[in-house]
């Protein structure tokens, strides 16, 4: 196995911690400028140059290893070890090894960009996914068929939009998992089957509501035998382990008359045969509707409907390891990846600005080992990554 990495990789890193340390240099002196200008200014100012300064600290060690071949190595070594990955490279050339060792060093370099370009608490760093490219990352573990905003309204309008529901009363923090609506973290494994995993929580949840009772739903019936596609949308196609839509498995399921349990049609993570009519009976669904892209009103249909169905651009999710995610930047149209709401919280820790944000709880489908316990904290309220762009709620799960 190679003792270092080859030169051109290594300036090519060095050029892009560069670029990252001119575009935070160029974001922190505009927030310190606004904070100047606000009344507490020797305060606020005080606490942005502490932001900067850690900033600058998590950079300098991003660019420390891209220069140190050897150090670079044994944290790669590490990485291997605490993600059980040494078998498998075990059997990798040395052409391969060297790859994925620059691979890692890229990825170490992204998580200190997103570190730096996040605005909440969030902290980025080295994940189970930092041996991949983003190409393979989405390639193996995303799957949320990616709509324009055009083909996006026309599924929305086919489907319908909940009516809005009053807000005024809304408590300040909401969590179905302390309610029992919420079945355990689940792992789609390299299988584009996210929506699948989205879908059943979401009727988990309303199946919850109606009858009191948590029933674990089958994603592999989904996998299997949902092939409906949007009829406005000849591309928004539920494919297996190649994507689908959360609506369209929905659909599916109203048509076919329910959806079985987890137990008698388990998950193997790969399409195969529909065995439908052999498993049992889990929940039956009537209906379902979008709901609006204005987040009170997702509070609302969630504390109402149970958890949420969602699309969500997940570019910051690779590398997220824990805390409330609140990207600068992040396309709020490209949503690949599909989750699932289940509560909301008032308490979010912002460094730059320095006061508590309000914040979404998102359960996803990579294991309880990703992020916090197999779940996702994003800022609320703002639209972070397209969260309210393509959201479903299930009605009268039986």
């Amino acid at each position: 196995m190679p003792a270092s990495r080859p030169r051109s990789r290594a300036r090519r890193l060095r050029t892009a911690v560069a670029c990252v340390v001119a575009c935070v240099a160029a974001s922190t002196t505009g927030a310190r400028a606004r904070a100047v200008r606000g009344r507490d200014s020797v305060g606020i100012a005080s606490r942005v140059n502490g932001v900067e300064s850690r900033v600058s600290d998590a950079l300098a060690s991003a660019k420390a290893l891209v220069e140190d071949g050897e150090e670079l190595k044994k944290t790669f070594e590490t990485f291997l070890d605490a993600h059980g990955k040494r078998a498998a490279y075990a059997t990798k050339t040395a052409e391969e090894y060297a790859r994925r060792l620059e691979i890692f060093g890229e990825n170490l370099i992204r998580a200190a960009t997103q570190q730096a370009n996040d605005r909440g608490s969030a902290k980025h760093g080295v994940t189970r996914f930092s041996d991949l490219t983003p190409e393979e990352f989405a390639e193996r573990y995303l799957g949320h068929v990616k709509l324009s905003s055009e083909h996006r309204e026309k599924v929305r309008a086919r489907g319908g939009v909940i009516e809005d529901l009053p807000t005024k009363h809304l408590p300040a923090e909401f969590d179905w998992r302390f309610k029992g609506a919420v079945s355990r973290v689940k792992d789609q494994g390299q299988c584009g089957s996210c929506w699948t995993f989205s879908t059943t929580g979401a009727i988990e949840g309303a199946h919850f509501i109606s009858t009191g009772k948590l029933v674990e739903l089958s994603e592999q019936q989904l996998l299997d035998c949902d092939v409906g596609c949007d009829p406005d949308v000849p591309n928004a196609c539920d494919s297996g382990c190649n994507g689908g839509l959360p609506s369209n498995a929905m659909e599916y399921i109203v048509e076919h008359g329910g959806i079985d349990t987890e137990k008698s049609y388990p998950y193997v993570g790969e399409k195969g045969e529909c065995k439908a009519d052999e498993g049992t009976l889990g929940a039956t669904l009537k209906n379902f509707s979008y709901v609006s892209s204005d987040e009170k009103q997702m509070a609302a249909a969630l504390v109402k409907h149970g958890p949420l169905s969602i699309g969500i651009n997940a570019a910051w999710m690779q590398t997220y390891i824990g805390g409330v995610a609140c990207p600068w930047l992040c396309d709020s149209e490209a949503l690949d990846h599909g989750v699932l709401i289940v509560g909301y919280g008032s308490s979010g820790f912002a460094p730059v600005r320095w006061q508590q944000e309000p914040y979404w709880i998102v359960k996803n489908s990579w294991s309880p080992a990703w992020g916090e316990g197999g779940y996702y904290r994003i800022c609320k309220d703002k639209g972070s990554c397209g969260i309210n762009n393509m959201v479903v709620a299930a009605h009268g799960a039986d």
